[in-house]
């Protein structure tokens, strides 16, 4: 590759292709490729970069407290989750709808990780996704209304394609969480998709969030075309310990999965 070639790729922002041409070039020659077969691989070639730095954004920008895959899971663990129905949910179709998800379940028994999962997946399907805590929701409300900036925190919340609130019910939640969540899920009803895990029964919402009335509200409207999956059975996490002391217990990464 000559050094004008070198520079407008570098001009052009090709780097994909850039990386890729000697190999190319050589493979070219090697199996007597047409002009239409050699540009077809270089073009592949930077699509795949590009590929790659746009997911890599995305799982940045989603703020996940842990990168998750589905292919990590052990769902031979823990027999009452649905294999396929949290594929579909990767695939997702439920974006394209704007429904909500609601996984339900005792801490420990995957909640966090199908959910970072899924938003994993719907990234590399070209969707963008924002992933917080109820307690992250909470303080960034907070944070911004002592300084003003109640809309801008709020933009932050209704953009994503996929917005996944995580840990509700781990504890009791600050005054005024309620007024949040439920303007959170107002504007983005029937308008963009919600995601959340929940290890209390709904009708403790009230007591959580302070304020029975939003409960009921933020249920209501959440609950309308939401996809609901109830989880139960033993937790990784307790496993694990048990494991620790001489007990069996997933192996691998079946142990490191999370609630």
């Amino acid at each position: 590759m000559n050094d004008t070639i070198s520079r407008l790729l570098r001009e052009l922002r090709l780097s994909g292709m850039s990386e890729s041409l000697e190999v190319r070039l050589t493979e070219a020659a090697s199996n007597k490729l047409t002009h239409l077969e050699f540009l077809e691989l270089v073009l592949t070639d930077e699509s795949l970069v590009r590929s790659d730095r746009r997911v890599a954004r995305g799982i940045k920008r989603a703020g996940f407290r842990d990168v998750r895959r589905l292919e990590d899971f052990d769902f031979s663990f823990n027999k009452s989750i649905d294999r396929q129905r949290i594929f579909d949910l990767a695939s997702g179709h439920f974006l394209r709808e704007s429904k909500d998800v609601l996984l339900c379940g005792p801490p420990g028994t995957g909640k966090s990780h199908l959910v970072q999962a899924i938003g994993h997946a719907v990234i590399r399907s070209g969707a963008m996704v924002y992933y917080r805590s109820i307690f992250d929701v909470v303080r960034d409300f907070l944070h911004d209304e002592v300084n003003g900036g109640e809309e801008r925190v709020l933009s932050r919340y209704l953009k994503p394609d996929l917005l996944i609130i995580d840990d509700m019910g781990m504890k009791q939640l600050p005054k005024r969480s309620g007024e949040y969540l439920f303007e959170i899920i107002m504007r983005r009803h029937e308008v963009r998709s919600t995601m959340m895990t929940t290890n209390r029964p709904l009708e403790d919402w009230g007591k959580l969030i302070g304020d029975v009335p939003s409960a009921s509200a933020i249920l209501d409207r959440f609950l309308q075309s939401a996809e609901i999956m109830k989880i139960s059975g033993k937790s990784y996490r307790l496993s694990g310990e048990k494991n620790s002391k001489g007990a069996k217990a997933p192996t691998g990464s079946d142990a490191d999965n999370k609630e």
